[in-house]
């Protein structure tokens, strides 16, 4: 018995003495006047990929799946109702080869008949606000009127217009209606009544207040979260949409500007991409298409990064490769993509532009070539594009790739070419474990300083998974995201870009998480590492100063990551530090070089003491930042870091 007392006060003082070291006081000197490093204004920013319903169903705001009836079944989302008989219903081929189908309606008798509209997972309609009802239609014969009306989930109205007076000639036809209940799974339902045929298109639902109260425009609170995380630049529209999973499906820019009602339609390539995930009912209408993305990344004040496609599919999937010898029609497509962006008003792209509503040029600086291929197939097909696009547009950056994996030989091989093409950014990919991020906090201090600038372009920690959908953004996989990103930003003249990926997930209709903001039909959540990237980007400051532990940086001794800025158009400081441990840890916090011009630091802080805790829809609070101060004592302030934190520390300086 006293051996076993001995054994546990032996533990028991073990614990006390390692407790007690780990809260010993520490200095942690930052050298204010010595920049060692510009960070980029584009260092953190945001990237937009149409999976998980981003788009349609997501940021775009129209409330009707499959509108024009172009899905491989053209009547899915869509319910008929009414006496059947033959010809009741028509699905007809028309001549607009980018939109030919569209629906007859055959009402001889005077019979009420007509369609539903499910939505996407339902409609989210809010009381008080005015929806907009559109459709493109023509009289074939007789006379019709079609009453519009938006259903709850319990089918009774609460909302209703009417459209009637239809010509022989295809026209639009508007009509404008309040709703007077908030439903998240409402329906549209359109009823035909009179006698005679009418054909019609394009059937159209969009609130009225939408982002800027565009008409059709974007859903405003999604747009509202990526304004507030103030990104440096927006790369569209992807990923492997760029891709496709042929080349027949890859994403192709002139079929996404113009008149919304020539869009084509084309299946999405994350319709059925996952078994476990299938979403036979996803496709790319293209509402949101290059202009709508152009104009959004202005609106946020964000850098357009568009990536084009290099004349490969997918390599997970077919593999199809364009010949050496046939890439010209996928280089033009970026040059003329350059016109449509930068041209003047008097070019074919610059004029189409200007019609669309934008005459001024968007200013575009980069464009990316391919997105995660690799192999000989990649930098043979690169170097082609290159040596036709850095001829015709020096004043652009062409941003290279080097491929889906973080390491390894075909890592290696893509970067030494990079270098040999003189790439100016190389794209870099990692879905890892919180572990590897935490064990890569140091990855970019020993990268090449006279090679290509790191693009980071797609990360994101991936913890365990749970029954919501949110459940893989814990604060784990959050905190591990912040420690890695002090060694992002400590590099900051090697990495001049960064985002996470991907950016918005449907909790009713997701393929792949974790994902920055997650959103239903009515509402949206900002996860912990959202928080994470708007607290780096809020405050990304100008200038990279040193911060050192004992001479060293502070990258995972007892379990603390930091790094520090300058900003100089506020004359700030601003200290960033990751206790990943769960025992709070104390910091003396030294500023060295120049003179604090307050008496507090100013703290933002997110923590949490449950790793696996996360943010849902219904509880959006759970992990959020909260403010706090600390005295400073002339050029020194002592800190304690919550465990499980990320602070953010503040402190002006005298100019």
């Amino acid at each position: 018995m006293r051996r076993t007392r001995i054994i546990f006060l032996c533990c028991v003082l073990s614990i006390t003495w390692g407790l007690a070291l780990r809260a010993q006081n520490k200095t942690l000197i930052v050298t204010a006047n010595k920049p060692v490093a510009k960070v980029q204004p584009t260092m953190w920013g945001l990237f937009f990929e149409d999976i998980n319903f981003a788009a349609d169903g997501g940021i775009y705001a129209e409330l009707v799946k499959n509108r024009s009836f172009e899905f491989y079944k053209p009547l899915m989302g869509w319910k008929k109702f009414g006496e059947e008989y033959a010809g009741q219903f028509q699905i007809i081929n028309g001549p607009n080869e980018n939109n030919p189908r569209f629906l007859r309606i055959e009402s001889p008798e005077g019979k009420e008949l007509g369609l539903i509209n499910e939505g996407f997972r339902g409609m989210g309609v809010t009381s008080g606000e005015t929806y907009n009802f559109s459709v493109m239609a023509r009289q074939d014969q007789g006379k019709s009127v079609l009453r519009i009306e938006l259903l709850d989930s319990a089918d009774a109205v609460i909302g209703a217009a009417e459209v009637k007076n239809f010509t022989g000639d295809w026209k639009k036809y508007e009509a404008s209606f309040l709703c007077t209940k908030t439903d998240s799974r409402s329906r549209l339902r359109v009823v035909h009544s009179g006698t005679g045929v009418l054909e019609i298109d394009m059937v159209s639902l969009f609130p009225q207040h939408t982002w800027k109260n565009r008409p059709n425009g974007l859903r405003a609170d999604l747009v509202q979260k990526l304004a507030d995380l103030k990104p440096g630049f927006l790369r569209f529209p992807g990923g492997c949409i760029v891709e496709g999973h042929e080349l027949a499906t890859r994403y192709e820019w002139k079929k996404t500007v113009g008149d919304v009602n020539d869009r084509k339609l084309i299946v999405n390539r994350w319709n059925t991409e996952f078994p476990y995930r299938n979403a036979p009912d996803y496709f790319q209408s293209y509402g949101l298409g290059f202009y709508e993305y152009f104009l959004l990344a202005e609106d946020i004040g964000a850098e357009p990064l568009p990536i084009m496609n290099c004349g490969m599919a997918c390599q997970y999937n077919s593999a199809e490769l364009v010949p050496l010898t046939e890439l010209d029609p996928y280089i033009q497509d970026i040059l003329d993509l350059i016109e449509f962006a930068n041209g003047d008003v008097t070019t074919q792209w610059g004029k189409l532009r200007a019609d669309m509503g934008h005459p001024q040029p968007f200013n575009l600086k980069m464009v990316g070539v391919g997105n995660e291929q690799w192999g000989t197939q990649y930098t043979d097909r690169l170097n082609v594009f290159l040596n036709v696009l850095r001829e015709k547009h020096p004043e652009i950056a062409f941003v290279g790739g080097s491929g889906p994996s973080s390491d390894g030989k075909d890592f290696d091989y893509l970067w030494g070419q990079m270098r040999q093409l003189n790439v100016p950014l190389v794209d870099e990919h990692y879905y890892k474990s919180p572990d590897w991020f935490l064990k890569n906090a140091n990855r970019y201090d020993s990268y090449d300083r006279s090679g290509p600038k790191v693009f980071a372009g797609e990360y994101a920690a991936h913890d365990k998974e749970g029954k919501d959908a949110e459940s893989r953004n814990t604060w784990k996989a959050a905190l591990a995201e912040a420690a890695f990103m002090t060694g992002l930003e400590r590099n900051a003249d090697v990495v001049y870009m960064a985002s996470y990926a991907p950016l918005f997930g449907n909790v009713d209709a997701w393929q792949w998480r974790p994902d920055l903001i997650w959103f239903d039909n009515l509402r949206s959540v900002a996860t912990p590492n959202y928080y994470v990237q708007q607290l780096y980007a809020t405050n990304k400051g100008t200038d990279v100063v040193p911060a050192l532990l004992g001479g060293k940086v502070l990258e995972g001794q007892d379990s603390l990551y930091a790094s520090a800025v300058i900003d100089a158009a506020t004359s700030e400081l601003i200290v960033k530090v990751a206790n990943v441990s769960v025992v709070p840890a104390t910091l003396t916090l030294v500023v060295n070089g120049r003179q604090p011009a307050a008496k507090e630091a100013r703290l933002q802080v997110l923590a949490h003491a449950d790793l696996a805790a996360y943010n849902t829809l219904d509880k959006p609070d759970v992990v959020v930042p909260t403010e706090k101060t600390a005295k400073l004592s002339g050029n020194k302030v002592i800190l304690t870091f919550d465990k499980t934190s990320f602070t953010v520390v503040h402190i002006p300086l005298k100019k």
